[in-house]
């Protein structure tokens, strides 16, 4: 278990996570659902918490990370609030809104193509050119889940009986655990992760983590992770009841469900946690569930496609 260091200003950057209660949506499924949406979070996900208890805690000017673009932006904003340099490796296929987001932050973006390099094996390479840097893992570092459990710790005060939490590397779920450790009465935590990056569900069901061999080409692009981090591993084989795999076609209607519903602009990865209810509702009748919308940046194009 890791020790949950906070940037003594961590709680003052940050902003307070927004619950939401749809009637209409909770009608339609006939379920009683709140939804904690991250969207409205400084540059418009979860990692900003992370990213600034880094970037706050490290003694290092200049940071290093990989990312598909809601760390690259959350980094890119936080140090440019510190004072420090950032370098934020992305695929190629990154929304292109994420890209000008990490770019407009003042971060220099190095674009790859992961089908022929890995992101940590850029880093890797980058790493080597710039040995006074801090690499920073968007999820598999203490720091970051540290700073995750800020949205834990808000949910606590939730009486919930489960919370529902997408996972691609498993930073925002582990700080979650660790946070709801303050409830008198801990939630059930279910992990929604998309069937095409499925990587975290088998881990769970065998007890050692397994890696996908390539970088999975879901929608849910906040979740086209190779593996769960090692440091938060042991905290979400312990502490996560279910982990539940979202097809598609089910993430794609959560995000118009969630426009249609709730007035929520809402990004593929985010919707997972809805996704995950509309697979298996029975698991949430007659309970008091929280939905984490982790984000909503979502590129515009896909998005009018989503909403068909």
């Amino acid at each position: 278990m890791i020790d949950i260091k906070l940037a003594p200003d961590l709680l003052s950057a940050i902003r307070p996570t927004t619950l939401i209660e749809s009637s209409k949506l909770n009608e339609r499924l006939g379920l009683n659902l709140t939804i904690a949406a991250e969207t409205f979070q400084h540059t418009g996900s979860f990692k900003f918490r992370a990213a600034y208890n880094l970037a706050a805690s490290v003694p290092q000017s200049e940071i290093l990370t990989a990312s598909s673009g809601n760390f690259g932006q959350a980094l890119a904003y936080a140090c440019r609030l510190l004072g420090k340099k950032c370098t934020v490796v992305m695929p190629e296929s990154s929304a292109a809104v994420k890209i000008e987001a990490v770019r407009g932050f003042g971060a220099t973006v190095d674009l790859i193509d992961t089908e022929k390099i890995g992101r940590n094996e850029r880093v890797t390479q980058l790493a080597q050119q710039m040995p006074g840097a801090y690499h920073a893992s968007a999820y598999d570092d203490d720091l970051v889940i540290a700073g995750n459990s800020t949205l834990g710790e808000e949910l606590a005060s939730g009486d919930f009986d489960a919370v529902v939490v997408p996972v691609g590397g498993g930073g925002l779920v582990s700080g979650i655990i660790l946070g709801l450790k303050q409830s008198p009465k801990p939630p059930d935590i279910y992990a929604a992760e998309p069937l095409l990056a499925n990587d975290a569900t088998r881990s769970f069901q065998v007890g050692s983590l397994i890696r996908n061999e390539t970088e999975p080409q879901t929608i849910a692009d906040g979740a086209r992770t190779i593996s769960l981090g090692i440091r938060n591993w042991p905290i979400i084989r312990s502490g996560v009841k279910n982990f539940i795999e979202v097809p598609e076609q089910q993430i794609a209607e959560a995000v118009r469900l969630y426009y249609d519903d709730a007035n929520l602009k809402c990004e593929p990865t985010g919707a997972l946690s809805l996704g995950a209810v509309l697979i298996a509702p029975d698991d949430f009748r007659y309970k008091k569930v929280c939905l984490v919308v982790s984000g909503g940046n979502v590129d515009a194009n896909l998005y009018k496609q989503l909403l068909g």
